[in-house]
């Protein structure tokens, strides 16, 4: 008990931490006008409260990996932990303003609340105010967390790596979300292997493989255990949105709280989809995929027929497949005695987790 008492204390300073950021950027931009420090108080309303699953992860990952467990190890990983959850809420924002949302879980998003509080009478100006303010917010959140890396209170070597990964990160992440705009506009070919890449991209690189790389830095780690851990991140990653994509059309909406049948609806182009592109079943499909009118009736039809043409259990096939590669490399981690049994032991907690989720 103590253990698990010990990492919610450090969760907690990861909170600390955020708000702390957005506390004093929101008092240095009263310098700026109100609307401006309003901006920043809104941004840090909505950008607390998640999960925080990729500073968890990493916060995991190098408690396992740390020899000394020192208080200084202990605040590097903390900061950048922090770090790691606003590159999350500036890649969030941009994604909003993208796909025109104006919802995330069940209630108004940044833009959402921009919106509504303006109090003026011509609609286009109010979401075009608000979505810019977004941008922006994005734009200066990316900035935020790059710096936050590059002031880490760590060896310089570190601190290079450091700034290699956060650039690696931000590459990979975009030129996911470049393909999957490509795809959802008719744009790039919707074949299955674009669609796998465009989710490790976009997904596995920077909710996975970043945590458990920054985590073997700090921990000062081998390059060869951090290429391992980027790969575990890649495999689990993957399964990770495999699984929210059986989850959204299969899944039982009430638990995972996502909309129902939404990628159906908004025409998503997801590994189930790619496959049933290349059954019989596809013409039935086709009528009403993509249509904005999707009642659930129809969607019903469209999950059924997805389930009779072998679609759903591909994918959870390819799931098993991703878990089973994440595990083949923990083993060569443990038969090669590279670290401690606790980071074989946390690897394979976490692949757990995975392969068990219903939310």
């Amino acid at each position: 008990m103590a253990s698990v008492a010990t990492q919610d204390e450090l969760g907690t300073r990861v909170e600390e931490a955020l708000r702390q950021r957005f506390a004093e950027r929101s008092s240095a931009a009263e310098n700026y006008g109100e609307p401006f420090a309003a901006l920043w108080r809104a941004a840090a309303a909505h950008a607390m409260g998640g999960k925080m699953i990729r500073p968890r992860l990493l916060l995991d990952a190098h408690r396992a990996l740390s020899a000394s467990g020192s208080e200084v190890d202990q605040t590097a990983a903390i900061e950048i932990a922090a770090e790691v959850e606003l590159l999350h809420y500036a890649f969030l924002l941009h994604d909003d303003v993208i796909d025109g949302d104006l919802v995330r879980r069940r209630q108004p998003n940044l833009i959402g609340t921009l919106a509504a509080s303006t109090g003026r009478a011509r609609e286009d100006s109010e979401l075009h105010w608000a979505r810019s303010s977004a941008i922006l917010m994005g734009d200066l959140l990316l900035a935020t967390s790059v710096l936050g890396f590059a002031r880490a209170r760590v060896s310089t070597a570190a601190r290079l790596r450091l700034l290699d990964l956060i650039e690696h990160t931000i590459v990979e992440t975009v030129a996911g979300e470049h393909i999957d705009v490509g795809l959802g506009d008719g744009i790039i070919e919707p074949d299955l292997r674009t669609i796998l890449e465009m989710s490790t991209y976009k997904t596995a690189t920077y909710s996975f493989s970043l945590p458990l790389r920054a985590a073997a830095i700090l921990a000062g780690a081998s390059a060869e255990l951090e290429d391992d851990l980027a790969a575990i991140g890649r495999h689990l990653g993957l399964a990770f949105q495999l699984q929210d994509d059986l989850l959204c059309v299969f899944g039982d909406h009430e638990v995972h709280g996502k909309d129902a049948f939404s990628d159906l609806r908004e025409g998503k182009e997801t590994a189930i989809i790619a496959y049933a592109r290349m059954t019989t079943a596809w013409p039935h499909i086709r009528q009403h995929f993509g249509s904005t009118m999707l009642d659930e009736h129809e969607a019903v039809r469209i999950r059924e027929h997805l389930r009779d043409c072998g679609a759903e259990r591909f994918v959870q096939g390819l799931v098993a497949d991703e878990l089973a590669a994440a595990s083949a490399v923990a083993v060569d981690i443990e038969s090669a005695h590279i670290v401690s049994g606790d980071v074989i032991d946390s690897i394979r907690t976490l692949i757990a987790r995975i392969e068990g989720r219903a939310s």
